[in-house]
């Protein structure tokens, strides 16, 4: 056969994951996780609220189980579990209002034949099932009542299959006596199997013979006796579930009704059969558990118990998208299940939630630490403190009067000369010679720059420039707990981490040591201040965060010491001569005395010192203003969301005394010099 003649069939994708689909965004998860571990969650949980949340354009965990939820209430408000009670009474009226009639126009019946017939029909019981079994024996003389009563019959017995076997109740309508009795004859070897595996004595053998006979009841297609035994045993336990929330008086009527199904007790018995090798074989279905069912829209036998079935399913659902239990993971979310309740598009939300989860454990975003517990890993760090940088620069840029944050001079004055590009230069290009070196190189090569030049990195020359001075940078933060209490706990981490990023990817050159001073201060690395807990922690030390930052500046007497503090309180605590911790509130002069002792120093080591105000506390802002006279230094009081664009600013601002600018005027100031930073 040509390749022309063959035939191709497209159909849907069902295979898994769609190939073609784009890779999973990290992006605003990753951000939204590293907002929560700021706030205080372990990575682990701020991930499962990630989940639960959603993103932008994904729907989360909470909105798929308020869909099940939904769909679960509907069913019970919706329905009840009258259905096939009302069929059977609709038929039996039918059946003897036909036969009065008959009875009436029948001038050939005898008169006492007659009147007796009337009177069996007029004093039958008020029970619908009482009714129907005292009829059983009825001699109709009418042919439409006659079928009308057979109906009962057969409807009954259509629906007691159903209960068992879903869609037994369409396939067997209109169902010849052969039918039947190759249905007893199925349920008959059906138990027999059952009650041979019970014993321990069945084979594969046993069950592929059964199969053969009767796998066209299975549609299911199970590949033994166990993956046989799950389905009925689910289908069973539901049809039980549905007789427990009926009413007692309902279970009473239907169980009398059962023995009239296809005119005999037989399909009852053997079903009665069923049920009970099926509830040994899985006694941990749930057999007792029952619901309360309000509509006005009745359920037959069958449809009751697929309903039950969902209801289940639906709760398991739930379960699965609460992720509440231990070791919760969304693999263990039946995609399959989902989508028969809420739909395909609800599979595909919750697959590309697993898929995100999936991603975040195994792209290294997560790693476990010594005590096996997730920590955001330095690659996430790094992340996350792009994203945030990101969006420092366009608050910076989009103020008014900010300056151009894309100024040439990058690392200082242009000296004229130029030199070969390496790896880490910030200096602007010299576009002329590096155009002039490509061409030379392409003639060398003796190719015709007229057809067109590329450009390889061998090509490039930069401008020199007189040396930038290197930073020594001191970023000072108060951690004590009033920081947390007023919502000043993440933008103080965000901060934090935007100027570390900042100068481990722009400024290396530069050397930041950051320090957390509550009760006393410690240096800190990154990780360790972002993923720090708040706590109640009485003491703000400045002095020992001072201490702190003017051993890093005499570490780099190289480098130009910068100082940045961020606090919303005024000290109240200090180190001792023999390092015990000194607290009073309100602030000792000698804890004044020390922190002011301490930041002289840092004026004497050259420091231009930045003070970030927060809040609007009126002896703060006295006392800060006071501080920032004497060190020559200047005050920021930023709002919370304008933090780090104040701090980035200040630190890539003038080198000399400046003046920070507030609210629409952009924030700017404090030393200055850094170069150029574009916020990509």
């Amino acid at each position: 056969m040509s390749p022309r003649s063959k035939s191709s069939r497209y159909g849907r994708y069902d295979g898994g994951p769609d190939p073609l689909a784009p890779p999973v965004d990290l992006a605003e998860a990753l951000d939204a996780i590293g907002e929560d571990v700021m706030a205080g969650y372990s990575p682990e949980r701020a991930m499962s609220e990630f989940l639960r949340r959603g993103g932008t354009d994904q729907r989360g965990l909470d909105d798929l189980a308020r869909r099940i939820a939904e769909k679960r209430r509907d069913l019970l408000q919706r329905h009840n579990l009258d259905g096939t009670m009302n069929e059977v009474r609709e038929l039996l009226d039918k059946a003897v209002l036909a036969e009065r009639g008959q009875l009436a126009r029948d001038i050939d019946l005898d008169d006492t034949d007659r009147t007796l017939r009337e009177m069996q029909l007029e004093n039958l019981s008020s029970s619908t099932a009482a009714a129907v079994s005292e009829l059983a024996n009825y001699e109709w003389q009418s042919g439409e009542a006659r079928e009308a009563y057979e109906q009962i019959k057969d409807l009954l017995g259509r629906e007691l299959l159903d209960q068992r076997f879903a869609g037994m109740k369409q396939a067997m309508e209109g169902a010849t006596e052969e039918d039947r009795e190759r249905i007893n004859q199925m349920l008959a070897d059906l138990n027999d199997l059952l009650e041979k595996h019970a014993a321990g004595t069945d084979t594969q053998a046993d069950f592929d013979a059964f199969m053969r006979k009767h796998g066209d009841f299975f549609p299911e297609n199970p590949k033994d006796i166990d993956e046989l035994l799950d389905t009925l045993a689910q289908r069973s336990a539901a049809a039980q579930r549905m007789l427990n929330s009926m009413t007692p008086e309902q279970r009473e009527e239907l169980m009398q009704l059962s023995a009239q199904a296809f005119g005999s007790p037989e399909l009852a018995e053997q079903l009665a059969r069923l049920d009970a090798n099926l509830q040994a074989a899985r006694p941990g279905e749930d057999w007792s558990g029952s619901e309360r069912f309000e509509g006005e829209q009745g359920m037959g036998l069958g449809d009751g118990t697929g309903a039950l079935q969902d209801l289940a399913e639906l709760d398991e659902l739930f379960d699965q998208l609460s992720q509440s239990y231990a070791g919760a993971r969304m693999d263990d979310l039946d995609l399959d299940k989902l989508a028969r309740q809420l739909g395909d598009e609800a599979a595909v939300d919750a697959r590309k939630l697993a898929e995100l989860e999936k991603a975040l454990r195994e792209t290294g975003y997560l790693k476990k630490d010594s005590t096996g517990n997730y920590r955001l890993s330095p690659k996430a760090m790094r992340q996350l403190g792009k994203a945030l940088l990101k969006d420092v620069g366009r608050r910076m840029s989009g103020r008014q009067g900010a300056r151009d944050l894309r100024q040439a001079g990058a690392a200082g004055e242009r000296s004229g000369a130029t030199r070969e590009w390496a790896f880490g230069d910030t200096e602007p290009w010299d576009i002329p010679r590096t155009v002039n070196n490509a061409v030379l190189r392409t003639v060398a090569d003796g190719k015709d720059p007229r057809g067109g030049v590329r450009l390889e990195i061998g090509d490039v020359e930069v401008t020199e420039t007189e040396a930038r001075t290197q930073a020594a940078v001191a970023l000072l933060v108060d951690t004590s707990f009033s920081m947390a209490m007023d919502g000043r706990w993440v933008p103080m981490k965000r901060t934090a981490l935007a100027l570390h990023t900042l100068i481990r990817s722009r400024f290396r050159g530069d050397h930041l040591q950051l320090i957390g001073f509550g009760r006393h201060a410690q240096v800190m690395e990154i990780e360790e201040l972002t993923a720090k807990d708040a706590f109640w922690d009485k003491g703000t030390n400045l002095h020992h965060g001072l201490l702190l930052a003017n051993r890093h500046f005499r570490k780099h007497p190289n480098a130009q010491p910068v100082l940045l503090i961020v606090t919303d309180g005024e000290p109240t605590a200090h180190l001792e001569p023999n390092g015990e911790v000194w607290f009073e509130y309100p602030p000792h002069p000698l804890t004044i005395a020390y922190s002011v002792r301490e930041l002289d120093n840092a004026r004497r080591l050259g420091a231009q010192t930045t003070f970030f105000r927060l809040g609007e506390d009126p002896g703060l802002a006295r006392f800060i203003d006071s501080m920032a006279r004497r060190a020559d230094g200047t005050v920021v009081a930023p709002e919370l969301d304008d933090l780090g664009a104040a701090v980035v600013g200040s630190y890539l601002g003038s080198r000399g005394p400046g003046t920070a600018y507030r609210g629409a005027g952009g924030w700017a100031g404090g030393w200055g010099g850094r170069g150029s930073w574009v916020a990509e």
